[in-house]
């Protein structure tokens, strides 16, 4: 009633085959593993100077209305606001920050344009970025491999 007949001519995979498989794919992942990487690293600068840019602009226009840079201090939507006038919606977070809640830093270096002496500030990232993330901006310390990013008025955004 039950036939008992063996399979002779089934075919399956041969362990060389499995071996060259699981080989081609970890030479894939072996390639692509490092570029997701790049990819993370420059995502993340470019987040940062989008950030220097957007309060760049903040400080701008609180300048054009008071005629004054706001004093030193982190960059929170309370150090750009005049009266009800808010010029900075929401703190600014930086991806590269060792710690995350680490604010990114404003300093001024004169309040107003007095005697002459034309008003700046600075705006520091709290950041640590991979070099090669940075080769596009200029070098503005003496370190030969710059890990951070700051944008100064009249000059933009800047490696240190």
């Amino acid at each position: 009633m039950f036939s008992t007949t063996t399979h002779r001519g089934q075919r399956g995979f041969t362990l060389i085959e499995v071996m060259i498989v699981v080989a081609v794919i970890a030479i894939l992942a072996l390639i692509l593993i490092p570029n997701f990487t790049n990819a993370r690293a420059q995502a993340q600068t470019a987040t940062c100077e989008s950030n220097l840019r957007e309060i760049a602009t903040a400080a701008e226009l609180y300048y054009s209305d008071v005629q004054s840079y706001p004093g030193a201090g982190n960059v929170t939507p309370t150090l750009f606001t005049n009266g009800s006038t808010i010029y900075l919606e929401t703190t600014p977070v930086d991806p590269a920050a060792q710690v995350s809640t680490t604010p990114y830093a404003f300093t001024s270096t004169a309040s107003s344009s007095q005697n002459g002496t034309a008003a700046s500030y600075e705006i520091d990232c709290p950041g640590v970025h991979a070099s090669f993330t940075l080769a596009k901006l200029t070098n503005s310390g003496t370190s030969t491999a710059p890990s951070t990013i700051i944008y100064v008025s009249g000059y933009g955004l800047e490696s240190k």
